[in-house]
């Protein structure tokens, strides 16, 4: 097998996409001594990988011979592996690149009068020749696999790309704040981060921070360092408000280098207990010391993941380190070692919680000391419709031609004597539920119209039916509208919008710009208006009118955060996602009241829908209840 052949195979394993190239080249830059590395990006790495260093640079020879595969390896014996300390060590990852792409090198050491540079291309070097170059080295890699067709067509979309390009970027430049580091893609700066002028750590580590993730999260930094006889931890975990829907800012270190470890990220996890929302990941910036010997870095073709000789004991001296860390800034809820005692401490605060909500929204009548009158009409005034998220006049648009009343309490006797009424009542007056909803006798409606609507917990909407009785599951019935609504606007290309009146400028990271471009048409068509300012600044003049009030700050990174998992689909199923990302975020939550108009218009709208049965991820939004499933329930 030759050399070319044998390169084009390793790097299967070692170049996977243009974020590994960047990695590579960056830990060469680091392990050379820089002070500042520059990344350069062309259409998301494809076209370009550039990496510019201020590093020691090459002899003329070395740049000649850093080609060949395993030229550069630091390992001269097996026992070197156990004390590995540089982040590289094979010597094989600028062979594998030259192997794949045409890369143009240009080096030059502080005592060499003139740089030198060398160009290859798919791994045969077609020039050598001096040039004039600043100290250091800079290591162009154009068009990715442009000799491996097939590999060319696995990569990614844009926006998937510039993600993990990103997220390497990041993770190199967290554990390196001593270094300065800017990032640029497609002439537009991303990242422009000065190196630490101080040398506290936790202070230049928590600058580094900032400067990557913005400025806002100051006040949501945690401090943690601790050891043992042979393992110390330091860095930082985010405050519980701190989190995010995927694990994308995640950042452990082990000796200095990022690796990917879920069972240690879930001891981090499990250190927050109860404090942060289902589905939510908390940000932290970890960095492990450890001696060598104790660690096999040697274990995964990029170096991404690391074995360890005791990781159950790892796992609980992380999770008690964060643990107390959370606990010396009040925020860590009191828990004992066992998983059951963290469950009791935080029980009585959760089990609280709801009847409290319940009681101030008008819910007292399924107090423990109530009546079993839960089918109870409940009357919905203005304010407690207006205590929701969102207004009525948005969300559900009332179709009854009348408006919802604010009458008078009716004393639960009459309310009880209203609903066991026989229903071959003729020429009566309205029922309690009926008179708010402004349906007179003598407008035309259909049967279903006439028909009352309760909610029950403000969960679930209940209504009779011909036959017996029909639950809804509010925020599931609303998921459903709101997720056919905006794919008939994603279809057709065309949405309401509501102006803000005030617009909104939000900062996103290099990938979520990346992905906003790409969504921009699919956005635009969903309602929102937005203008592309200076650098990763986007400014939000409009929000689809689904957007429930006080959300308009957050929706669209909320939108583009949660649509980050699935980015990779295409087509249809980008706009599927998206318009369940959009329902997901509108939808009503579950406890918010809403008045009888609201029920009765969601109704309608519930059963416009193509498939009202299901919301879009499977959960029943009906459940009917027939006279002879009562009965039976009765003994009867």
């Amino acid at each position: 097998m030759s050399d070319r052949l044998a390169n084009q195979i390793a790097a299967g394993e070692v170049v996977q996409r243009p974020a590994s190239v960047a990695k590579e080249l960056i830990e060469n830059a680091l392990d050379a001594g820089a002070a500042s590395i520059e990344v350069l990006l062309k259409d998301a790495g494809s076209t370009l990988v550039q990496v510019i260093d201020d590093g020691c640079g090459m002899s003329p020879e070395d740049a000649e011979r850093c080609f060949e595969r395993h030229a550069t390896s630091k390992v001269r014996s097996i026992d070197d592996l156990e004390r590995i300390r540089t982040l590289g060590f094979r010597g094989e990852a600028l062979a594998s690149i030259a192997a794949v792409a045409q890369v143009t090198l240009k080096t030059k050491r502080v005592e060499d009068e003139a740089g030198t540079l060398v160009r290859v291309e798919g791994g045969e070097q077609v020039e050598k020749r001096p040039c004039a170059s600043p100290d250091g080295t800079s290591v162009a890699v154009r068009n990715l696999f442009y000799n491996v067709p097939a590999r060319r067509n696995f990569l990614k979309t844009p926006a998937t790309e510039l993600k993990h390009l990103t997220q390497t970027v990041q993770s190199l430049a967290l554990a390196n704040p001593e270094v300065a580091v800017r990032l640029e893609h497609d002439g537009h700066e991303h990242y422009d981060l000065p190196a630490a002028e101080t040398d506290d750590w936790h202070a230049a580590t928590r600058d580094r921070i900032l400067g990557l993730f913005g400025d806002e999260h100051e006040d949501e930094l945690v401090a943690i360092e601790d050891s043992s006889s042979d393992l110390t931890v330091r860095g930082f975990v985010g405050a519980p408000s701190f989190h995010r829907k995927t694990r994308g800012e995640q950042f452990l270190f082990v000796n200095g280098r990022h690796v990917t470890d879920r069972y240690l990220s879930h001891a981090v996890k499990k250190a927050y207990g109860e404090l942060l929302p289902d589905g939510a990941f908390p940000f932290f910036a970890l960095f492990l010391t450890m001696k060598p010997e104790r660690v096999d870095v040697n274990v995964h073709p990029q170096k991404a993941e690391v074995k360890f000789d005791d990781q159950s004991g790892i796992y609980g001296f992380l999770r008690s380190a964060v643990r107390e860390a959370l606990g010396r800034v009040h925020v860590s809820p009191q828990m004992d070692g066992d998983e059951d005692s963290d469950t009791e401490a935080s029980g009585p605060a959760s089990d609280g919680a709801p009847s409290a909500r319940h009681s101030s929204s008008g819910q007292g009548e399924s107090s423990a000391g109530s009546s079993p009158t839960s089918f109870q009409p409940r009357r919905s005034t203005g304010d407690s419709s207006s205590s929701g998220r969102r207004s009525s006049s948005r969300s559900f648009p009332s179709r009854s031609s009348g408006q919802e009343g604010s009458g008078a309490s009716v004393p639960p006797g009459d309310q009880s004597d209203e609903l066991y009424r026989p229903p071959d009542r003729e020429g009566g007056e309205a029922s309690p539920d009926e008179a708010p909803e402004g349906e007179s006798d003598t407008e035309p409606a259909k049967d279903r119209d006439q028909r009352p609507v309760w909610g029950l917990h403000d969960t679930y909407i209940v209504t009779p039916t011909d036959t017996g009785m029909m639950i809804v599951d509010q925020r599931a019935a609303h998921l459903r509208v709101l997720y056919e609504r905006a794919r008939t606007h994603l279809q057709q290309q065309r949405g309401d919008s509501q102006r803000l009146l005030f617009p909104h400028t939000i900062d996103l990271s290099p990938a979520e710009v990346e992905l906003l471009e790409e969504l921009r048409d699919d956005l635009e068509a969903l309602g929102f208006e937005l203008e592309r300012l200076s650098g990763r600044t986007v400014s939000v003049r409009g929000v689809p009118t689904d957007v429930p009030d006080g959300d308009e700050d957050s929706i669209l990174e909320a939108i583009l955060e949660q649509y980050t998992s699935a980015q990779d689909a295409v087509g249809d199923e980008r706009r599927k996602h998206l318009a369940k990302t959009m329902a997901q975020r509108s939808a009503v939550e579950r406890g918010q009241p809403l008045s009888g108009a609201e029920r009765r218009a969601l109704l309608h709208d519930l059963f416009d829908c193509e498939m009202p049965y299901a919301d879009p991820s499977g959960t029943p939004t009906i459940e009917k209840l027939s006279m002879e499933e009562l009965a039976d329930r009765f003994g009867r």
